[in-house]
């Protein structure tokens, strides 16, 4: 057995005394032209067996996440939906305010519009679900794309609603010229 305070005895190998005969040992001189056999033993190999426990850590992201990280997750990335939400609610209250009329159904308009950016949403995170984590295995960290899809489309809408206000052409046209 090896002294405690030397745990590098055990791994040592013994050479064998003809070995250390036919070598002359000088420190800082290598062997020129002698041909070097290995010194140590092979070992033979072992096959391992699948246990299905994986890396450590590789469970973790597997298992459920709680409901605040993911609504953390969908939070990231809102700047844009709120961005082009905002720009839609104001070109469809100048819209609103243009026709002047009843506000029952540009309201109905406009909330149909949330529901359908609602609904785009929901796609784009099915689609990055589809193609980003399932076919490129990469996690989803932000909803930054999805939100940027629906914040597109809602200032999309909007310069819809402008383009149904006659004062708004008319001056786009005027600034423009013919």
């Amino acid at each position: 057995m090896s002294d405690q305070f030397q745990p590098w005895a055990e791994r040592t190998v013994e050479m064998p005394p003809d070995q250390a005969e036919q070598h002359e040992f000088r420190r800082g001189v290598a062997p020129v032209g002698a041909r070097r056999t290995p010194r140590t033993e092979s070992f033979p190999t072992v096959s391992q067996e699948p246990t299905g426990t994986g890396w450590p850590g590789e469970d973790a992201q597997q298992t459920r996440q709680p409901l605040g990280y993911h609504l953390a997750q969908l939070r990231r990335g809102g700047e844009w939906s709120t961005a082009g939400g905002l720009f839609a609610f104001v070109c469809w209250g100048v819209w609103a305010i243009s026709s002047r009329g009843d506000l029952t159904s540009p309201v109905a308009a406009f909330v149909l519009t949330l529901f359908v950016a609602v609904g785009l949403f929901a796609l784009a995170r099915v689609l990055g679900r589809i193609v980003w984590e399932r076919q490129l295995h990469r996690p989803r960290r932000t909803a930054r794309g999805a939100h940027l899809v629906t914040g597109l489309f809602l200032a999309g809408v909007g310069i819809a609603y402008l383009r149904q206000t006659d004062w708004v052409m008319s001056a786009w046209h005027w600034l423009l010229g013919p």
